[in-house]
């Protein structure tokens, strides 16, 4: 696995296309909108995002917990720290509290029970709408792009690993192979 693709075509979005993005879904649907934040700040697998339940949402501990879904075993978990405005925006729309509070505490309830066809349907009208193509236009681009800002910001590998689901430490490692601006911003911190 690469950041770029047989022709040189890369895999990720940058900060910038993230941002527009993110623009762009704050225009449409509320549910939309959550579902794109949550794929740009956690960095987790469409499928992964899809499953998420109201009772794997922290917004004391400003986690949101994902069930590995690439595992060979299912019950394998990891919590991903977000920002608070995905932890707002996900219970402003969604009534995370008030159904954590409630009969069952919202065990099983997912945030957006749709097919991972219209999961994905749903990211890429976004991203047509952002002005965003190519591969680097795709819920993967997205996960890829949370990789490339991760290690741009000097969180460290093994974080990144833990936060992104990998088993194997080199999977991790191409995200510290980022180019253009990322690739400047890294090269800056050595300069200092």
């Amino acid at each position: 696995m690469g950041l770029h693709t047989v022709e040189g075509l890369r895999k990720y979005v940058t900060v910038g296309e993230r941002e527009a993005f993110l623009r762009e879904a704050d225009r449409g649907d509320r549910a939309v909108r959550t579902l794109c934040m949550t794929l740009t700040y956690a960095g987790c697998r469409l499928s992964e995002a899809l499953a998420l339940t109201v009772d794997r949402v922290d917004l004391a501990a400003g986690v949101l917990t994902f069930e590995s879904l690439k595992k060979r075993r299912d019950g394998v978990y990891r919590s991903v720290p977000v920002p608070p405005a995905l932890l707002e925006a996900l219970d402003m729309v969604h009534g995370i509290r008030e159904q954590q509070t409630g009969k069952g505490r919202g065990r099983g309830v997912q945030l957006w029970p749709w097919s991972r066809m219209t999961g994905w349907r749903v990211v890429h009208d976004v991203m047509v709408a952002a002005r965003l193509e190519g591969p680097h236009a795709s819920p993967k681009g997205l996960r890829h792009g949370f990789g490339v800002a991760a290690v741009s910001a000097g969180i460290p590998l093994n974080l990144v690993q833990k936060w992104l689901g990998h088993a194997q430490l080199t999977t991790t490692a191409i995200y510290a192979d980022a180019v253009g601006a990322e690739e400047k911003d890294i090269a800056r911190r050595m300069w200092g």
